[in-house]
């Protein structure tokens, strides 16, 4: 069991790599769990629908999870401070205040998305092919949210107390679960897309159990109390301070998903909106388990920085950016070079793997230096410092990448790179130049992103850590 003294004093590698090793695993599982419901449905009868069902399905589901990271990843850093600050009172409350959070938008976000589940889906890129699909799915995903935002929010917290395995197990529960009911629920029972809805809940609700008995358990070192289930003003807002900046990760990212349908759907069709999901599938390889990765590093960083220990968090930071940008550049090389392989698992269309083929060399390609805006960002977040890692969440997606998939598709369409590239699907879209247009966006964004946010993080480094020191 990991304990304040560990946090403090241990040896920075072998103790990173111990709390890192178990949320990687978990974030990998996680990766299965999210993309068998991917997989199993690309190999149904008219895969194409339902894989692009399931895109547009995608921007609501991420919301879901904004709001769980605003209250998980704002409130569980802040818990370690309070426990480095030996303020074992105030991080109880902290824990506590974020349980209660986390019901009430449950409750919220279920009500409302049972209401507007149809618009909502036509706003975010389904068509006449796919919306009855998409409803079907959404219909019996939104029931479960209680579980999704309980399960993955106090799982954070089992994180930050140092207990990796524990939160491991959580996510394996879950995600084994969902790999093995998928496909009794998709092809036994013939419920198709509903069929992996319900797996999919079926499987946070076990997840959910496991992270409860942890929590009410006596194992835990920050406990719910009675006490501070009202709400302090005080408290709501330090944890939402923190947590604006996954939260705005998060919510981007849905508005991203959007932009991408919606253009996609304009010049590619379904087809192009289906191989979206293959592509959002596989840039989770890139990104989970980085941030497993760096899950394993925050409670280090946040509890050192409270304890004013500054050259542990430094020894943490530099020891973190080296795997980080490491494994990103090996993980999308790997992607690359293997893209039919990879597309081939999520469908059983031909046309549908030539598309993603194709296009998951072009937008992945930023992704091979990834670990630098992960660990920066994410440093940012363990140190307390919510306004740059929002920043420069807020930068790539919606000062980059979101204007210029509104703008360059449709400038640089008929460039002769755009058509060149884009003659290889011309026959499997409506306008190749501009679908390559599409997926270089990402690219470009993701290397500009990178640059900025490392340079950023560099002179934080340099300037802040050292003038405490």
């Amino acid at each position: 069991m990991a304990s304040n003294e560990m946090l403090g004093n241990e040896k920075v590698a072998p103790l990173l790599f111990k709390l890192a090793m178990p949320a990687i695993v978990a974030q990998l599982v996680n990766v299965l769990y999210n993309m068998v419901d991917r997989i199993y449905i690309g190999n149904m009868a008219n895969s194409t629908n339902a894989l692009a069902a399931l895109a547009v399905c995608l921007p609501l589901i991420t919301i879901i999870s904004a709001f769980t990271r605003l209250v998980g990843l704002g409130g569980a850093p802040l818990c370690a401070i309070r426990m480095g600050q030996q303020r074992k009172e105030e991080a109880d409350r902290v824990m506590t205040t974020s349980f209660v959070l986390l019901i009430i938008s449950s409750v919220v976000i279920m009500i409302l998305s049972m209401i507007f589940k149809e618009p909502l889906l036509m706003m975010f890129g389904a068509d006449a092919s796919c919306i009855e699909q998409a409803k079907s799915y959404l219909s019996i995903y939104v029931l479960g949210t209680l579980f999704v935002q309980l399960s993955i929010g106090m799982n954070a917290y089992i994180t930050t107390q140092g207990f990796a395995k524990i939160s491991m197990v959580t996510v394996m529960a879950g995600a084994i679960a969902n790999i093995i009911l998928d496909p009794i629920f998709i092809f036994w029972f013939d419920m198709g897309v509903q069929g992996a809805a319900l797996a999919t809940i079926i499987a946070q609700a076990i997840s959910f159990v496991w992270v409860m008995k942890f929590v009410f358990g006596p194992e835990t070192v920050v406990r719910i109390r009675k006490k501070y289930l009202k709400p302090q003003a005080r408290v709501v807002f330090a944890i939402v301070s923190l947590g604006i900046s996954p939260f705005t990760m998060s919510i981007t990212e849905s508005l991203l998903q959007i932009t991408f349908n919606t253009q996609l759907s304009q010049y590619g069709g379904v087809m192009a909106i289906s191989v979206m999901a293959i592509l959002v599938s596989l840039w989770q390889f890139v990104t989970l388990p980085v941030d497993g990765f760096m899950q394993g590093a925050q409670p280090i960083m946040s509890y050192n920085y409270g304890a004013k220990n500054y050259q542990r968090v430094r020894d943490t930071f530099k020891l973190s950016f080296k795997v980080c940008i490491a494994y990103s550049f090996c993980i999308v090389s790997i992607i690359m070079i293997f893209a039919s392989t990879f597309a081939g698992f999520f469908s059983s269309d031909d046309a549908t793997v030539q598309l993603a083929s194709w296009a998951i060399r072009i937008y992945m390609a930023g992704g091979l230096i990834y670990g630098i805006q992960m660990c920066c960002q994410n440093s940012f977040l363990a140190l307390g410092q919510a306004k740059q890692s929002l920043a420069m969440a807020f930068y790539r997606k919606m000062v980059l990448l979101i204007p210029m998939l509104l703008i360059l598709p449709g400038i640089l369409k008929d460039t002769s790179l755009a058509i060149t590239m884009g003659s290889t699907i011309s026959s499997l879209v409506y306008d190749g130049g501009a679908v390559f247009t599409i997926f270089l966006c990402e690219a470009i964004s993701d290397v500009l992103a990178c640059l900025t946010t490392g340079t950023l993080f560099y002179f934080f480094y340099r300037k802040h850590l050292k003038g405490l020191e």
